[in-house]
This record gives C-alpha cells, structure tokens and sequence, in this order.
C-alpha cells in the first residue's frame, strides 16, 4: 500500500506537535484579516498553543460569515489575500461567497482521490457543478493533484454524459452519490459499456444499497465530508471504517449550538479549524453531526476517525448535493402573499433523493409555486397545496424522513 504522503502515517505526538505549531502561526495570520480581528476582539490568542486550546475562542458560524460579507465584501475580511489574489471566487447559496485556488492540492482532495486508488492513467469523469459553487473546481483540483485527467461533465443532459464516458474511455466518477446510477441506467437503456471501475463522491449520503449496487457493478466507491469553505475535511478508504481527517484541519465535536466539546464518542456538531494560510478559519462550525471513532484505521493511515455525517444540527438539510436552510423556506412564503406556511420534507424515491414542498394556502397556482421553489430553493420538487391549518405546529420547516441506517 503506498500513501499519498508521510503526514498519513505521522505518530499521534508528532501529528500533535506539528500541528500546534501550524496553528500558532495560523492564528499570528489572522491579526491581518479584519473579519477576525473583530470576531476575537479582546481575546487572548497568544494563549492557544494547541488545539486542546482552541475551546477558549468563540465558534464561527456560517451565519457570522454571511454577515460579515454583507459589510465587508466578499470575503467578510476572513481571507488574508484580498479576493483579486485568488485564482477562483464562488457564489454558494446563501448567498455566500468562497475563495479558491488551483496551487496544488488546495482543497486537500487530492488526498481522498489517492485513498480511493485514482491514480495517473485514470481519467475522471467529474459531474460536479462548475457553475457558480466550487465543487467541480474542488474535485479537479484534487484530480491534478494525482496526475489524473479530468472530463469537466458537471451536471444533467445525462445521454452526453454516457456518450462522453464512452468516447472518452472514463475509468472514475466524480459526483454525488445517486447521479452515478442514473448515467449507469442511461448506459443500460442505450446499449452502451462504460469503463468507470471506480468513484469517489460526496454532496449527499452514500446509503449502503446504492454502495453495493455500484460494487455488483465492478466499481468500488468511496466518499468523502467536504464543505465549500473548508474544502476535504475527512475521507473514506478502502478499509472503510469511518473516515479519516485530513491532515491540514483539526476537528472537534461539540455540543449542537456551543463550542463544548462532548464527550469522546458521543453525537455532536462538527467544528474545523482549517489550516489553510489563504483561508484560516478558526472554529468553523459546519451545521453537521457527527462522532469520534476509538483506535486507527486498518488501511495504516494514523489520524483519527469519525464516523461521518450524522445528519444536521440544526433543520438545514442536504437535498440532492444541496442544502436547503430555514431562510429559504421564509424567503418563499413572502414570495406569495396567500402562503400561510411551507414545509420541506426529504424522502428517497429508490436510491435517489426527493423533495415534497407542502404549501398551506387557500389556493394558488402550482405552477406559480413550483417556479418559485426553484428559483429560492435551487432544487425541483413536487408540490402540494394543503389547507390552511392543516400542517403541524412543531416549529418544523425542513423534515428528513430518509433513513440513515
């Protein structure tokens, strides 16, 4: 087994030690970044010395950043390079904005696509999005990183996708877990062999059915946990036993809406401090619920291990590799003045994601409210329009009824 680098197999004190002093001098970076100065105003950052510390400085929310880039665009003074500095800036839905790079391996994926066995030779079919958000830069910026060519497919107009694959002679997918299959369906119904022996993905959960149907295939898949702020945060590998975190963060697990760390092994919220020197988030809270794992992992690979994506700490929900927030689903009853209420509810059709979005109105046109879901949430769904006073009074927005397990 090769790895991709020494950092995988460092000693816990070694890795301990190394990144402490990565830390010390990231947060000796942020006194640059105005967002920061006024997020830690009176704080002692000199008396972190290493992660065991990091509990004494406030968590950092995705809400402060939105804020923040309201006064201070785009970045919201986080980035210590002003925006014209970078190679990429995105747009998420939010909106909010994220800086990116094309140096090499800036996102860390190029770690995950070398445990995944995406090698030189291989060329990567890549059906992330490449319009607006990073995903598709992030993934091609892990691709080049192990010397892989890249198809840059991005999504939909799936017959293409299979002629491409086909044409091309791809060997690996990139993308959200369930639009593999439906290009292998297409494949089917056309008549035509791909060569995809592998897959890495992300931007949704990877449920063990869909994992063993793609394995019957002939192709192993792995996933990953990223985030457009963060980059690659942890990964699966072939031992697939939890996912292992990347070298270049440090990540806590926190009570839900604190900074307190729980206890080992317990349920709670993901915090990352990303030692990023172009983007040096301190304490970042994710929204997502995971755990820590005990001992190391049996590919030879010696960071610790979580176990993945639990699920969200608050009802912001990953719908299709994208989220829909509670502000969403606001912004869409003031977009009709007959909408009493609305209510996003996440189920699974087979092995694919779906979205319901309940209305409480009087009435109103479908087609209307079917528009505007799109345009607010950026997803399509089916569309209901119930009585007013028919949905619960559970304080519920966003309801995921998919099973995890």
């Amino acid at each position: 087994m090769t790895f991709y680098d020494t950092l995988e197999t460092r000693s816990a004190d070694q890795r301990t030690s190394d990144q402490a002093a990565a830390l010390r001098e990231q947060l000796k970076r942020v006194t640059c970044a105005p967002g920061f100065a006024s997020h830690l105003a009176g704080l002692d950052t000199d008396s972190v010395q290493s992660a065991d510390d990091l509990t004494a400085l406030p968590v950092l929310r995705k809400s402060d950043l939105i804020k923040a880039q309201t006064e201070r665009a785009p970045f919201g003074g986080f980035t210590t390079k002003p925006a014209r500095h970078f190679h990429h800036v995105f747009q998420s839905p939010g909106p909010i904005y994220e800086p990116g790079g094309t140096d090499h391996d800036w996102w860390r994926m190029g770690r995950f696509l070398h445990a995944a066995g995406v090698v030189a030779g291989d060329i990567v079919q890549n059906c992330f999005g490449y319009h607006l958000t990073p995903a598709g830069m992030i993934f091609e910026n892990g691709a080049r990183a192990v010397g892989a060519a890249v198809l840059p497919a991005g999504t939909g107009q799936t017959e293409l996708q299979v002629t491409a694959a086909r044409d091309v002679g791809c060997t690996a997918y990139a993308g959200t877990p369930d639009y593999l299959k439906i290009i292998l369906d297409k494949a089917d119904e056309m008549g035509v062999t791909l060569s995809f022996s592998k897959a890495v993905v992300g931007g949704g959960a990877l449920f063990p059915s869909l994992r063993q149907e793609y394995v019957d295939r002939g192709i192993s898949c792995l996933q990953c946990y990223a985030t457009a702020d963060l980059g690659n945060i942890a990964y699966e590998s072939a031992a697939m036993e939890g996912m292992i975190i990347d070298e270049h963060v440090i990540v806590e697990i926190v009570t839900p809406g604190t900074g307190t760390p729980v206890a080992p092994g317990e349920v709670g919220e993901v915090v990352v401090t990303s030692l990023n020197p172009d983007y040096p988030l301190i304490r970042f809270a994710t929204g997502d619920l995971s755990a820590m794992m005990p001992g190391q992992s049996p590919c030879g690979r010696t960071n610790a291990r979580i176990r993945g994506w639990m699920g969200r700490a608050d009802q912001t929900t990953k719908i299709k590799g994208m989220f829909v927030r509670p502000e969403q689903v606001a912004a869409l009853v003031d977009k009709h003045d007959e909408i009493v209420k609305a209510r996003v509810i996440a189920t699974r059709e087979g092995e694919m994601d779906s979205m319901t979005v309940q209305i409480e109105s009087p009435g109103g046109n479908d087609t209307a409210y079917a528009k505007s879901v799109v345009e607010v949430l950026k997803l399509k769904g089916a569309i209901e329009v119930v009585a007013p006073g028919s949905l619960p009074k559970d304080g519920l927005v966003i309801e995921d009824q998919r099973v995890y397990e």
